[in-house]
């Protein structure tokens, strides 16, 4: 995929490079991932990112709807690659105490509408990312940890792709 690029902001601001037009020039400050139940997919971006870039940006997930409890296979499978999610408690986009993010990522069609809608009026850049929902996977155990471990390690990809970290750690 070629570079796109975008021409020196007015206001001093460097040239961004890279296949996100829209995307500001380096790191966000802030990231919001939202999906439907903030129980999987947020959770597992969110959590990556902050182990990625440590304090170097703030990082929340939230969803539509909050799921009910976090979800086991999340914990498994992220604990596999040394990421604790157990304190995650799912929350929901009109829980969150501030929505003055600079990136909002959202990973299912409903949270990208709910995305859109809530940051019509704000400058907040919007990324829809398409991501399978694990929760659909069937079969046996390692079955369907084989499904999340798919999702964690597209998100992961993406993530070290989307945001250019140095000295990061890989799956």
């Amino acid at each position: 995929m070629a570079a796109a690029a975008t021409d020196t902001e007015a206001d001093g601001g460097s040239t961004a490079i890279g296949p996100w037009p829209s995307a500001r020039p380096g790191l966000p400050h802030s990231v919001l991932f939202a999906c439907t139940l903030n129980t999987v997919r947020s959770v597992m971006a969110a959590a990556i990112l902050k182990h990625l870039a440590g304090r170097r940006i703030y990082v929340e997930s939230a969803g539509v709807r909050a799921g009910e409890e976090a979800d086991p296979f999340v914990y498994a499978v992220m604990n596999e690659i040394g990421i604790d999610v157990a304190s995650h408690q799912p929350r929901t986009i009109a829980e969150l105490d501030d929505t003055s993010f600079e990136l909002v990522v959202s990973l299912s069609p409903e949270a990208h509408h709910q995305a859109l809608e809530m940051t019509r009026t704000m400058a907040v850049d919007v990324e829809f990312w398409p991501t399978l929902d694990a929760t659909a996977v069937h079969g046996t155990r390692e079955q369907i940890l084989d499904g999340y471990r798919a999702v964690r390690d597209g998100l992961f990809r993406r993530i070290k792709a989307r945001f250019p970290l140095t000295g990061v750690p890989a799956v």
